[in-house]
């Protein structure tokens, strides 16, 4: 749900809502999301009430989300105000999975929001306990605190295999599982490009054109892809 987070063009409530909706019923049952994009956690919100009363008829659906701080103090009260705020947002009672991110590993303090919400996870809050863009150091580093976590999601795709040096050996030795993104490159890596002219400019319309772009001139750039 990352194409709610703007930048994707104006997103209309009841539009997104009928979208869910044909989603689900081609079988689609597992949506990634987070707290900063956009209203994307009071979709989800406004789509548990509109089948709340029907029986189960969310029973195999699977909402992913994250929390994205900024780095400061990571006292108990904090986390788990942020947590209570995806569950408000959201209308559950216990995340199905909390993917947890933090971008400056020189403050140490993201182990001490893993461990409050490890406590929280414990307690029935959260369901699971993931993370978002870690590096295979810290991942270790978080295991050795006896955190446990499930899963970590990750950029990987044919033109960004940076996942099969380090992380994914040891991802596997140890039990995480890795989650992707951009496996097909914002849609770089489809059929619609193939053997096309290189776009610039007002074709890249989209925040997800102009990062995967980025990726593709970081790569090798466009010669090699078409």
């Amino acid at each position: 749900m990352w194409q709610v987070s703007g930048g994707h063009g104006r997103i209309d409530r009841a539009k997104a809502l009928e979208s869910m909706d044909a989603h689900v019923a081609d079988g689609f049952t597992t949506w990634d999301l987070a707290d900063h994009y956009g209203p994307a956690e009071d979709l989800v919100g406004a789509y548990r009430r509109r089948y709340s009363s029907e029986p189960g008829a969310l029973r195999n659906l699977q909402f992913l989300t994250k929390w994205v701080p900024r780095p400061g103090p990571m006292t108990p009260p904090v986390v788990a105000e942020a947590v209570a705020t995806s569950q408000r947002r959201m209308q559950t009672d216990a995340l199905d999975l909390l993917q947890f991110h933090w971008w400056d590993y020189t403050d140490r303090r993201y182990l001490d929001a893993l461990a409050h919400l490890a406590e929280l996870r414990d307690a029935g809050a959260i369901r699971h306990l993931g993370l978002t863009n870690f590096d295979t150091e810290r991942l270790a580093h978080i295991l050795e605190r006896d955190i446990a976590i499930v899963s970590n999601q990750v950029q990987y795709s044919l033109i960004d295999r940076r996942p099969e040096v380090r992380m994914a050996p040891w991802c596997r030795e140890h039990g995480v599982h890795l989650l992707a993104y951009g496996a097909v490159c914002g849609g770089l890596l489809s059929d619609k490009y193939l053997g096309q002219p290189e776009p610039r400019g007002s074709a890249l319309d989209t925040t997800s054109l102009q990062k995967y772009k980025r990726m593709v001139d970081a790569w090798g750039g466009w010669g090699l892809l078409k």
